[in-house]
């Protein structure tokens, strides 16, 4: 074959074939193309999802889900003891104990102690609440942590209890058995640390005039005399009276001086008038009426009780 029926030859071959490799300046060729959409399949397959799915919580709302997290926190703070202001808003005060009143008065701890801690060491060296309301005050600036601050707020808290517990006697109530007495005079004397020596000042019907302090002190005839306990009965135009005093050892058991001032006060009564209808001993374990077991002195024939005035047992 000649070279120019070669040349011809190859020229038919190479036009039947397609082009696979573009020209220089042409459309991108299939491969370029092919490259392309690989890399493009690469970048949608890597490419992060920016916007994170939302997790699917079925019929709770956020809201829903607010309070139920507030309210695990708060039944944390109840259960927890060393929260007593979150315990008593959530339970009341009768769910609180001792110390945890007590830490809610004393507000803030002291000697390397909280106030709670501080409650429970007060309350360990005075002995529970009781021996609280009956220490002095140098016994409690004793105590690690207890200042006179603290002091001052406990002493006014015991005394407001007392003055709740109190059951007062006003003018025109009317005295009907030594039961009565000891409603009123119980929570104010039995904590006291001295002997209060009073008389309740009564009418002809057994109202009460008005009460009176005439000693305080260890109850001997040299300090409750006569004179100081009826000048002010007679200055009251009082028909008759009821001694009261107190023990404050707790034993309310009369003593012989208490037998031997009652006798003498109920002589004094006969001379000027004024009957004594009993005397009350009042203390931590109870009281002691001299009239109810039968210790009180008969008076003089013609000055004693009169059984058509009086209202009840006394």
């Amino acid at each position: 074959m000649s070279l120019r029926m070669r040349q011809r030859a190859l020229a038919i071959a190479f036009s039947a074939r397609p082009a696979i490799v573009s020209v220089p300046g042409s459309e991108e060729s299939p491969v370029a193309l092919d490259a392309a959409r690989h890399e493009s399949a690469e970048l949608e397959t890597d490419q992060p999802d920016t916007v994170p799915a939302t997790p699917s919580y079925p019929g709770r709302s956020i809201a829903s889900r607010d309070r139920d997290e507030r309210s695990r926190a708060a039944r944390g703070l109840v259960s927890d003891p060393d929260r007593p202001r979150e315990r008593l808003h959530a339970l009341g005060p009768r769910a609180l104990s001792d110390a945890e009143l007590l830490s809610l008065v004393l507000r803030t701890g002291g000697g390397g102690r909280d106030a709670l801690d501080s409650s429970r060491l007060l309350l360990a060296r005075c002995e529970g609440l009781a021996g609280l309301a009956r220490a002095a005050e140098r016994d409690l600036a004793e105590i690690p942590g207890i200042g006179p601050a603290k002091i001052a707020s406990l002493r006014a808290t015991l005394e407001i209890g007392r003055r709740i517990a109190r059951r007062r006697v006003r003018t025109g109530d009317v005295i009907r058995s030594p039961e009565d007495v000891q409603a009123h005079f119980h929570a104010h004397l039995r904590d006291a640390k001295h002997e209060f020596f009073v008389v309740l000042l009564l009418d002809g019907r057994h109202r009460v005039l008005r009460e009176v302090i005439v000693s305080q002190g260890t109850l001997t005839a040299s300090l409750v005399h006569p004179r100081e306990v009826f000048r002010v009965a007679v200055r009251e135009a009082a028909a008759a009276l009821v001694l009261v005093h107190n023990h404050p050892s707790g034993d309310p058991s009369p003593s012989p001086e208490d037998h031997r001032v009652t006798e003498r006060l109920v002589a004094a009564g006969a001379i000027v008038g004024i009957r004594v209808l009993d005397h009350v001993v009042v203390a931590e374990k109870g009281y002691h009426s001299f009239s109810e077991a039968g210790d009180l002195p008969a008076p003089p024939e013609g000055s004693g009780r009169l059984a058509g005035t009086r209202e009840g047992p006394l």
